[in-house]
C-alpha cells in the first residue's frame, strides 16, 4: 500500500491511497476435522439428564425471580394502602377537629348574641317602664291642671253670677 498527500487548496489536503495488486488465490485455512466419536446410549442419556436438570434449574431460578418481584409488588401495594389509609384517617381527624371548633365558635357566637339580646331586652323593658311612669305622672299632672282649671272656671263663673246678681 502506498499513501500520497497533496495540498490542493489553502488548508485543504488531498490523500491518494494506492492498494497493492490482489494476491493470487490464497487458500483459506479450514477447520480441522474432528474425528467422529462413538457416542454410547449412556452418554446420550447423561447429557439429556444434564440438559433436563439445567432446564429445571433455569425454570426454578426464573420462578424465584418472579416470586421475588411479586413479593416486592405486593409490599409496595401494601405500603401504598397503608399510606392512603393513614392519609384518610389524618384528613378525617383534621376535618372533625375543624368541625368541632367551628361548632364551638358558632355556639359561642350564638350565646354571645343571646346575651346581648337579653341585655337589650332588659334595657328596652326599663325604658318602657320609665316611659309608662312618665306618662302616668304627666297624666296626673294634666288631670290636676284640669281640676284646678275647672275649679278656677267654676269660681270665675260664681263671681260673674254674683256680680250679675248684684248688678
Amino acid at each position: 500500500t502506498e499513501i500520497r498527500c497533496q495540498e490542493k487548496s489553502r488548508g485543504g489536503l488531498s490523500y491518494e491511497v494506492i492498494l497493492a495488486e490482489p494476491a493470487p488465490n490464497v487458500a483459506v485455512p479450514k477447520r480441522p476435522v474432528t474425528p467422529g466419536k462413538n457416542v454410547s446410549v449412556e452418554e446420550i442419556e447423561q447429557k439429556l439428564k444434564a440438559a433436563e436438570e439445567r432446564r429445571i434449574s433455569l425454570e426454578a431460578r426464573k420462578m424465584a425471580e418472579i416470586s421475588i418481584k411479586l413479593a416486592k409488588v405486593e409490599e409496595a401495594t401494601r405500603k401504598k394502602d397503608e399510606i392512603t389509609n393513614e392519609f384518610i384517617t389524618q384528613t378525617k381527624e383534621q376535618l372533625e377537629t375543624k368541625m368541632e371548633t367551628h361548632v364551638e365558635k358558632r355556639e359561642a357566637i350564638i350565646s354571645d348574641m343571646k346575651e346581648k339580646l337579653k341585655i337589650h331586652a332588659q334595657e328596652i323593658e326599663k325604658t318602657r317602664e320609665t316611659l309608662e311612669q312618665q306618662k302616668a305622672n304627666e297624666q296626673k299632672a294634666i288631670e290636676e291642671k284640669l281640676k284646678t282649671a275647672q275649679a278656677l272656671r267654676d269660681e270665675n263663673i260664681k263671681k260673674m253670677l254674683n256680680r250679675l246678681k248684684e248688678h
